[in-house]
Parts: structure tokens; C-alpha cells; sequence
């Protein structure tokens, strides 16, 4: 799974996700996207998923390209512990994804197979997406 080597910082606030995606915002590798339209808090976990069920449909042919990083720290205290005694211990990282943001991208495998493959990858993401094309047409 996806995680940074090393941070400035151990744990972060939790903050709030505003606005819309100014960056990877349109298709740059690929000639097929998955598109956020709503804005969450992406695992790590999630993006391996979402991963595997992309390079699985596409059968080992073609490229994936992974736009999104977990960089943010998400902390949280064991079950029935007392309040204070501090913030509790990391636990997993995510991503945050503001809509607009174009998350995965495939080349080399026909149209109805890259739409398949990225439909698949939608359903183990917690955002609502849209299948984009560099030929034009969304949908």
C-alpha cells in the first residue's frame, strides 16, 4: 500500500475538503480517466483496490497510471479508552480529492474495456465519478 517514506510532521488536523480540483484536473497520460465529482477522504486501502480491479479487467495489457498519493496522517484512539491522555497513534494515511480531479488513467486497451475497468474501480471508491476520454464525450 501506498504511504510517504518520511513527513515533517507526524499527525495533522483533520481539516475540511473546500472547492474544486485545480490540479490533475485533465487527462495527461492515458486516453481514459476516472473523474471524482465529490469531495472524500481516500485510503490508501481503497486506492490498492481500486488498483487491483483495474490491472485484473484490463488483463495484464496496457498502462495504469495512479494520480493520487495518501499523504495525509488519519490518528485514532483505541476502542473504550478514556477522554484526554492526548491524540491517539497514527493509523492509516488517505488523499483528500476534491471534485474535478481525474484519479486513475489507462492506455493501450480498447474504449468498452477501459470503461469497464475504471466502472470497477468506481465501486470500491467511496466518491461518485465519471468516466472521461481524451476523444471527447463523458460519461
Amino acid at each position: 500500500m501506498l504511504s510517504p517514506k518520511r513527513t515533517k510532521y507526524r499527525k495533522q488536523h483533520k481539516g475540511r475538503i473546500h472547492g474544486k480540483a485545480t490540479r490533475a484536473t485533465e487527462l495527461n497520460f492515458g486516453a481514459f480517466g476516472l473523474k471524482a465529482l465529490t469531495p472524500e477522504r481516500i485510503t490508501a486501502r481503497q486506492i490498492e483496490a481500486a488498483r487491483r480491479a483495474i490491472t485484473r479487467h484490463m488483463r495484464r495489457t496496457g498502462k495504469v497510471w495512479i494520480r493520487l498519493f495518501p499523504d495525509v496522517p488519519v490518528s485514532s484512539k483505541p476502542a473504550e479508552v478514556r477522554m484526554g491522555g492526548g491524540k491517539g497513534s497514527p493509523e492509516f494515511w488517505v488523499c483528500r480529492v476534491k471534485p474535478g480531479r481525474i484519479m486513475f488513467e489507462v492506455d493501450g486497451i480498447p474504449r468498452d474495456v477501459a470503461r469497464q475497468a475504471l466502472t470497477l474501480a468506481a465501486a470500491k471508491l467511496p466518491v461518485r465519478t465519471r468516466f472521461v476520454s481524451r476523444f471527447g464525450e463523458e460519461g
